[in-house]
C-alpha cells in the first residue's frame, strides 16, 4: 500500500511484536503468509478484496499480442513464449494478493507453517487439488517440480535451488523445504514455485521439449488450441478442481480466451478498431488522448478506462551493456545520459503528459530521496564507498533541458564527460585514445514504432556530438535470443517492480547473475554494494530495516547510470469491449496480468 502499507507495518512490529512472536515461534499451520505481520485477511476470508465473487462466468475475449510464439514452455530458457501463459494455466502452492505486499495465502496448499526463524517453511496440499487431466496433485510432484526447476529450469529458479538444504515428504500430503540461508524471504519464494506433474516430465528432456508438449498445469484454463506464431486459444477447464477455493472465488470469468498475435503495434491497433481484439493496453498518453476516437468509442462499443496504482515506477529505457567497451566506463555512460534530450522527445511523443521515471523505485515509499543519503541509508553503503560512483551518497538526479531541440547544456555536459574519458571529437568523429571512432547500435524489437521514434531522436543528437549510432530492428525470436545471450549494445529495457522487492533482485542486478545468460541483468551489474544491499533487504527483521536497505539499493543502481530513462506511468490505460466489466474496488497494484482479465467477467 506504498506508505500507508509501511506505516501500518512499523505499527504491527512495534504494538504486537510479543503476539507475532508468539504465533510464529509455535509454527502452526496458517491460512496465508506475510515478510512482516500477519495477512490482512482472516482465515475465513470469502474472496480477495478486489474481486467481485459473484461475477458470472461465461463469454470469450480476444488478446493481441505483437511478435510471434515458438515454444508453450513459459518455465525454460529456450524460446519465445506467449506472456500471459502462466498466469492462466498453472498455479503454485500459495497465491499472491495484489492487494499487499509481501502476503500470500494458500492456493493449492490450505495451509502453511513457518518458525519464528524462517528457517524452513512447510506446506500442506489441498486433497481435491488436480492437474487438468484430474490425476492428482502429490508431494511427489511438488518435491519433482522444486527439483526440475532448479535444474532444467528458467535460470530464475536457480537462485531459491542453491538456497535450499533439503526438501522432504513429512506426511501424505505435507511437504517440508528447509534453507541453507538466512533469508526471510525464502518462505514466500518457496509457495510460488509453479508446480508440474512428475508423471509428465520424469525422465524426459523438459528443456527442450517440441512446441506441440507443453507443461500440464493445475491453473483454471487449458491450452484449447495453437497456431505457431499465431494464435493460441485457452479454454476454462469445467472441471477446474479451484472453483471454490476463496483465493480463486470471482477469478477466470471467461469461458475462452483467445491470443492473437501480430506484426507489429500499428496492425494490431488497427486489428483492435476494427472489433478483432477486445481489449488493449495503451502506453502512450499522447496516443491516449489523441488516437481513441474511432466509430466504436463514438457509438459506445468501446470503452476508455483508466487504473491508478500505488506500486513502483520500475525502469524503462535504453540500457548500457556494459560487458561492452565503452559502456564499462561511467564517464560515457553519464554522457550518453546527458545527451538523452527527455523534455524534448517527451513532449514530442507523449505532448510532455508523464512524468520521468527518476530511480528503480521511484513513485514509492522504497524510493531513494532526493540529496544526500539520509543518515540510516548513509551507514549501509559507506563500507563500499569506494566503489561507489559520485553522486550515490552525495546525491544524485538525472539531467533536466530546456525543453528545446538542441538541448546546449546537455550536448557540453556530455562532451566534457567524455573528454574526461579520454574521447576527442576530430573532424566531426568521435574517437576514442586509440582513435576508433565511438559507435554502436539501438536493439529494438522491429514491432514497436515508438520505440523506434525514441531511438531515432536519440540518434539525431548523438549524431551532433560525432557518435555513429544505429538502431537495429529484429524480430521478436531474434530480439529475445540476442537480449538472453547479451548480444548488445544498448537496447530497451523494462524491469517492473513491486512493493515487496526480494530474491528477484539477484536475478536483476546480483553480480552472479551478470554471467548467467538468460538473467534479467541486462546492464551487466558487478557491485559490492549492490549484492550487499540486496542481502540486507532479505535479511531485514523489520520494515524500517528493508526500507532503508531499498532505499540504498535504488541509490546505487541509479547512480551507476546503467539506464537512460523514460517516462512512467501512475495509472494503467486499457481500452476495451463495453461487454467486459471490472470490479468497483481496485488492488493497489493497479492494473496488470492478474487483474485484466483474471477479475474481468462479460455481462450479456
Amino acid at each position: 500500500m506504498g506508505i500507508d502499507f509501511f506505516q501500518k507495518l512499523r505499527g504491527v512490529a512495534a504494538v504486537s511484536s510479543l503476539i507475532l512472536y508468539a504465533a510464529v515461534a509455535r509454527a502452526e499451520p496458517q491460512h496465508g503468509l506475510s515478510m512482516y505481520g500477519s495477512p490482512a485477511l482472516p482465515p475465513d476470508f470469502v474472496s480477495l478484496p478486489y474481486v467481485n465473487p459473484d461475477a458470472p462466468k461465461g463469454g470469450a475475449i480476444t488478446l493481441g499480442n505483437t511478435g510471434g510464439f515458438d515454444s508453450l514452455n513459459p518455465f525454460v530458457l529456450k524460446g519465445t513464449v506467449p506472456w500471459q501463459l502462466s498466469f492462466f494455466t498453472h498455479e503454485s502452492l500459495m497465491g499472491r494478493s495484489w492487494d499487499e505486499p509481501f502476503t500470500l495465502y494458500g492456493l493449492l496448499a490450505e495451509s502453511v507453517e513457518v518458525p519464528e526463524s524462517r528457517a524452513w517453511v512447510a506446506f500442506t496440499l489441498r486433497p481435491e487439488a488436480r492437474f487438468a487431466d484430474g490425476t492428482p496433485v502429490t508431494v511427489e510432484d511438488v518435491i519433482f517440480s522444486y527439483e526440475l526447476l532448479g535444474s532444467e529450469g528458467h535460470p530464475r529458479y536457480h537462485g531459491l535451488a542453491r538456497q535450499i538444504e533439503r526438501i522432504e515428504a513429512t506426511g501424505p500430503r505435507t511437504v517440508r523445504i528447509t534453507f541453507n540461508t538466512d533469508n526471510r524471504e525464502l518462505a514466500l519464494l518457496a509457495g510460488m514455485r509453479p508446480i508440474l506433474s512428475k508423471a509428465q516430465w520424469e525422465g524426459r528432456d523438459f528443456a527442450n521439449a517440441p512446441l506441440a508438449d507443453f507443461p500440464m498445469g493445475t491453473g483454471p484454463y487449458v491450452i484449447a488450441d495453437f497456431d505457431a506464431a499465431r494464435q493460441v486459444t485457452l479454454t476454462r477447464n469445467p472441471d477446474y478442481w479451484g472453483k471454490d477455493v476463496p483465493f480463486r472465488r470471482g477469478t477466470h470469468n471467461f469461458d475462452r480466451i483467445k491470443i492473437d498475435f501480430y506484426g507489429d503495434a500499428n496492425v494490431l491497433f488497427e486489428a483492435f478498431k476494427a472489433g478483432e481484439i477486445s481489449a488493449v493496453r495503451e502506453f502512450n498518453a499522447e496516443t491516449w488522448a489523441t488516437q481513441y476516437d474511432f466509430p466504436a468509442i463514438t457509438r459506445g462499443e468501446v470503452v476508455k478506462s483508466t487504473f491508478p496504482h500505488q506500486k513502483p515506477s520500475g525502469m524503462t529505457g535504453f540500457v548500457m551493456n556494459t560487458r561492452r567497451a565503452p559502456f564499462d566506463d561511467w564517464r560515457v555512460r553519464e554522457a550518453l545520459i546527458q545527451a538523452f534530450n527527455f523534455e524534448f522527445i517527451n513532449e514530442t511523443l507523449t505532448g510532455g503528459a508523464l512524468p520521468r521515471i527518476t530511480s528503480y523505485f521511484s513513485n514509492s515509499e522504497l524510493a531513494m530521496r532526493p540529496g544526500p543519503a539520509e543518515p540510516e541509508v548513509a551507514a549501509l553503503l559507506a563500507p563500499y564507498a569506494q566503489g561507489l560512483l559520485p553522486g550515490t551518497i552525495e546525491g544524485y538526479a538525472l539531467p533536466v533541458s530546456d525543453g528545446s531541440a538542441r538541448n546546449r547544456a546537455g550536448i557540453r555536459a556530455a562532451m566534457q564527460a567524455l573528454q574526461e574519458a579520454g574521447f576527442s571529437a576530430e573532424g566531426g568523429t568521435m574517437r576514442d585514445p586509440s582513435g576508433k571512432p565511438l559507435a554502436f547500435r539501438i536493439l529494438l524489437s522491429k514491432g514497436n514504432a515508438e520505440h523506434t521514434k525514441i531511438a531515432e531522436l536519440y540518434v539525431q543528437a548523438l549524431t551532433r556530438l560525432g557518435i555513429a549510432a544505429e538502431v537495429e530492428s529484429v524480430d521478436e525470436a531474434q530480439l529475445t535470443a540476442r537480449i538472453n545471450a547479451f548480444d548488445f549494445d544498448m537496447a530497451h529495457f523494462r524491469r517492473a517492480l513491486s512493493l515487496s522487492p526480494g530474491n528477484e533482485q539477484r536475478f536483476y542486478w546480483g553480480s552472479e547473475a551478470a554471467t548467467q545468460e538468460g538473467s534479467r541483468n541486462l546492464m551487466g551489474v558487478q557491485s559490492a554494494a549492490v549484492d550487499a544491499m540486496i542481502d540486507r533487504m532479505l535479511s531485514a527483521t523489520s520494515a524500517d530495516e528493508f526500507v532503508f536497505a531499498t532505499r540504498a539499493l535504488d541509490r546505487a543502481l541509479t547512480a551507476g547510470r546503467y539506464v537512460i530513462p523514460f517516462w512512467q506511468f501512475s495509472e494503467g490505460l486499457i481500452a476495451h469491449q463495453s461487454f467486459m466489466k471490472y470490479p468497483d474496488t481496485l488492488p493497489i497494484y493497479g492494473d496488470g496480468p492478474n487483474f485484466m482479465p483474471e477479475v474481468w467477467w462479460a455481462e450479456e
